[in-house]
């Protein structure tokens, strides 16, 4: 308690002027509700006290009535101390209304729990006013919940800096509210016993942001399944393999090197080097890689042995680029204007297949774009 009347209540009452002209207008209109008994609204709040929009607000409203476990029931003066303890932070006004927007019942937090946390951040963690502002954009519900300074400071020496910290939040906030000492501090080892740098951490986090927040053992598991496939953590696929690892099983891992055998007609270890350069495969159906491979190998004409050496192929979506590039292909190869093969037409990227394949042809065949976009739909250009 000494605690925060030394340090949050000066900050709060240095941080009123700013929203002291909304503030004002606010109050009276709260104490004209409350003689007139009338209910808290939040929606007219965010709009009037954080300065969004009839839309937003609206929006933020819906989001906090799915995620609260019981209605929005509060004060304005509640609501009205959260944002000038934002504003105590450092926070600009856009940034408290980006921050509301994202986790309205932030403003139904108890000041005397959240404030010596939000403070903790600049304190102990040493972030700056743009840096809490960001962290709240994507922690703030973990705040609200206890406090997050062990678990963030320790993933920001382990990742090297807050952003990459922030980007496997997106994807798994609840990674600050795991067991630090038993659960993210053992499996942070196991990654650097392996020679990973904090990049590199950093990188397969971001690839499975919930790695680190599994148990230590299955962590262990994930590793050695990944080393039995031949990819060692020098490789620099050893990064995508053990969140494919994550993401399945060892009887689906088998299952899927048995079907690549089956359907490409090759060894164990050539199905295993295919995966190893392509992890993402063992997260796919066989029901999804059996038609790209008929299509690859009967209507392109790929022997099994290209399809191993470049199994991105089986990554893309057979409907949406497979068929329709190779329709581009049948019409240039038809009127001689591309030497080009089929998977150097499958690999790159869209914006420069279009440049290269489609916009630069499209005074010398006509409806070139037409058919790309109607084997894009799913429909066989006619003359095809």
């Amino acid at each position: 308690m000494l605690y925060l009347r030394n340090h949050l209540l000066p900050l709060l009452r240095a941080a009123s002027p700013l929203f002291s002209p909304i503030h004002h207008h606010c109050r009276g209109a709260c104490l004209l509700s409350a003689s007139a008994a009338a209910p808290f609204s939040l929606e007219d709040y965010l709009v009037a006290a954080c300065g969004l929009s009839p839309a937003q607000a609206r929006k933020a409203f819906e989001r906090a009535s799915r995620d609260a476990r019981k209605p929005f029931v509060a004060a304005a003066s509640n609501p009205d101390a959260v944002l000038a303890l934002l504003s105590s932070a450092g926070l600009s006004r856009a940034d408290i209304a980006a921050v509301v927007a994202a986790d309205p019942l932030i403003l139904r937090s108890c000041v005397n729990k959240i404030g010596p946390r939000l403070l903790a951040l600049r304190d102990r963690v040493g972030l700056s006013a743009p840096q809490i502002s960001r962290f709240l954009l994507v922690g703030s519900r973990a705040l609200r919940s206890g406090d997050v300074v062990p678990n963030l400071d320790f993933l920001i020496s382990s990742f090297g800096s807050l952003e990459p910290v922030l980007a496997v939040m997106k994807g798994n906030t609840s990674i600050l509210e795991r067991d630090l000492d038993r659960v993210i501090k053992p499996n942070v080892a196991q990654l650097r016993q392996r020679g990973l740098s904090a990049r590199e951490i950093a990188q397969m986090c971001f690839y499975c942001p919930w790695l680190i927040g599994f148990q230590p053992e299955r962590v262990k598991d994930f590793l050695l399944r990944a080393e039995d496939l031949g990819v060692s953590s020098r490789s620099p696929m050893f990064k995508h393999m053990v969140p494919a690892m994550a993401r399945t099983n060892k009887e689906k891992n088998a299952a899927t090197l048995e079907f690549l055998k089956t359907s490409l007609g090759c060894s164990q270890s050539e199905a295993a080097f295919a995966v190893s350069k392509m992890p993402g495969i063992l997260g796919i159906s066989n029901e999804c890689l059996l038609p790209k491979i008929q299509f690859l190998i009967n209507e392109v004409g790929l022997e099994p042995q290209d399809i191993l050496h470049r199994p991105s192929l089986l990554t893309y979506s057979l409907e949406k680029r497979l068929v329709p590039r190779y329709c581009v292909m049948k019409i240039l190869l038809a009127k001689g204007l591309t030497k080009s093969n089929f998977i150097t037409l499958a690999q790159v990227g869209e914006k420069k297949f279009r440049s290269k394949f489609i916009d630069h042809h499209k005074d010398s065949v006509s409806g070139l774009a037409h058919a790309y976009a109607t084997a894009s739909a799913g429909l066989v250009p006619s003359g095809v």
